[in-house]
Order: structure tokens, then sequence, then C-alpha cells
């Protein structure tokens, strides 16, 4: 087994009672990503709102690899991350059981770092329409603005993160100098039931950098992979990338309160009013060894997830 894929079940450890086992009295079935379930029948909800079928269409989505179908480019790296601030009061998810638990990555819990807080679009339905409006045209081979903006002009939603996309901070200098925003919204569920909602947020220590549009055509056109050996680079030198984590938290009795709808992911939960509370800290400190089963090949979903975090 890698040593870097880990598990938050341990063999040794008995098994919570609030984790049922199966019809067969076996330990529990897992997921594809390693996570327990005891029901291979019904979908994973929020409340009475929505379902998630997620892994299913994951699935599909990466039988072949001959080009990734949204992201053309990535990198990858090894590392840990340390809870460094007790919320077990608030999730019984076991890597979050306490300061100073340390957790190597890559995992399967897939934690999203958007380095915008919003999306495009509030139904997910629309993903794959809004894609193929941001890809070049089949017959020619080039984006066309049109198509991006006709498609968008019905969604006013969208604005919201084209004034992210249109600022100064829409073009990254680098991996290593991004926010990471969890975007959607999740739940944490602790040892008694108690629900919360919850956005993630990941802060760079070392700040973020972003660059203007001519310094991306310089950056960009003298190596389109700069972001990827900035990264390697920086951990090969021993200066290694590290976030904190911070959440937001909302019960869901108040959610009625506010003026939005706190699982729309087109939206922000304001800091004045739903402060950042620190979790813990993610450094990367290895490089990877193999670059497609290492990079190409994992399989990130934000539906993955473990006992504890919803």
């Amino acid at each position: 087994m890698d040593p870097y894929k880990f598990s938050l079940l341990v063999p040794d450890r008995p098994a919570l009672e609030h984790r049922p086992s199966s019809a067969f009295n076996s330990p529990f079935w897992t997921t594809n990503s390693g996570a327990p379930v005891w029901n291979n029948n019904s979908s994973l909800t929020v409340g009475a709102r929505a379902f998630f079928t997620k892994p299913g269409g994951a699935n599909f989505d990466r039988e072949r690899i001959p080009e990734r179908v949204v992201h053309a480019r990535g990198a990858s790296a090894k590392g840990f991350f340390e809870v460094t601030h007790d919320i077990s009061h608030l999730t019984c998810a076991d890597f979050l059981r306490g300061p100073g638990v340390q957790t190597p990555l890559i995992g399967n819990f897939d934690l999203v770092g958007n380095n915008f807080p919003v999306f495009f679009i509030r139904d997910g339905m629309k993903f794959p329409d809004m894609v193929h409006a941001l890809k070049p045209n089949p017959k020619s081979h080039i984006q066309e603005n049109w198509r991006i903006l006709d498609f968008f002009s019905h969604h006013p939603e969208s604005l919201h993160m084209f004034t992210f996309l249109f600022d100064d901070i829409g073009i990254l200098q680098d991996y290593r100098h991004m926010d990471g925003s969890g975007v959607h919204t999740y739940t944490l569920i602790n040892k008694t039931g108690k629900e919360h909602y919850v956005k993630f947020h990941w802060k760079p220590t070392c700040g973020v950098k972003n660059l203007l549009e001519d310094e991306a055509i310089t950056v960009g056109g003298a190596n389109h992979s700069h972001a990827t050996q900035d990264l390697s680079d920086s951990i090969a030198a021993g200066n290694y990338p590290e976030w904190k984590l911070f959440i937001q938290v909302m019960d869901p009795a108040d959610e009625d309160r506010f003026d939005f709808d706190p699982l729309d992911v087109t939206k922000t939960w304001p800091e004045d009013i739903l402060p950042l509370q620190p979790v813990g800290q993610m450094v990367l400190s290895k490089n990877i060894d193999n670059f497609f089963a290492e990079n190409e090949q994992l399989a990130f979903c934000p539906s993955i997830i473990v006992p504890g975090i919803y």
C-alpha cells in the first residue's frame, strides 16, 4: 500500500456505535475512495433539499484519460495535514479528532480549494453546458467570446464570479500563492448527531500573489509549466508550501435569518457575521514519484467524504 494514500479507518480501533454495519454483519462496505458506507441503495441528502449521486459519474468521467475534459493542467505533491484547533464538538471525523493529529496526503477525503470563493452557476445540471460554452469552436478550434457571453447572459448569478475573474486576482502567479475556497457548503456532524453547515477556507502562509494580463503573457509564454515548476522547485529546495485551514460555521436552524441561501455556490458568507475559525494546517513536503499514477489518475471529487463530514 502506498504510504501516502491514507485511510481514516484504524483496524485495531473498535467500530464507533454510530457507524452501522451491513445486513450481513460484516464491518462495513467502502466507496471506491475507501470511505465507509452502510447502504449502497440510497443517495446522500442535504436535508430535503438536494441529492448527490456523484461517485458513478466520477467513475464514468475517468474510464479513459486521453485529455482533461475541463482543466488542461495540474500538479501534485505529497505532505500532511495537522489539526491545530479542537473542533471535535462539531464533527466526529476521525482525522479531526484533536490537535496534533496528522494525516498523510494524498488520501480518501477530497477538499476543494478554488482560488475564488464562488462559482459561475448554482444549478449543477448546467455544468456541462457551461463547459461547452467555454471550449473552442469544434469547427475552428477557436474560443469565441460571443458564445461564452451568450450562455452566461442567461445566468445572471454568474456576475459574482465574473467580478473575481476580471479583478486583479483573476490570474494566479502560482499554486503556492493562492487562496483555496471550498465553495460548496458542507455539513459537519458530531457524535451526538448535531449538524452544522460549514464553509472551508485555505489561506497560504506566504500570502496571495497574482499576475496582471501582460505579466501572465510573459510568464506563460516563456514556460507554460511555470506553476508546476515553481511547486516542484520550491519543495525540492525545502521551501515547503503551507496553508492554514479555516471554517465558517452556521447552525441550520438559523439559515432563514439571512437574506441569501447558504447552500448557493454563487454566494459568499459574510465574515463579519460568520467569522473564520482556525482548524489546522496543510504542508506539502515531498514531490511525487510517478506523474501518471500520482497526478493524472487522481480522481478528485467533492463528493469523496468521510464520516462526520457530508
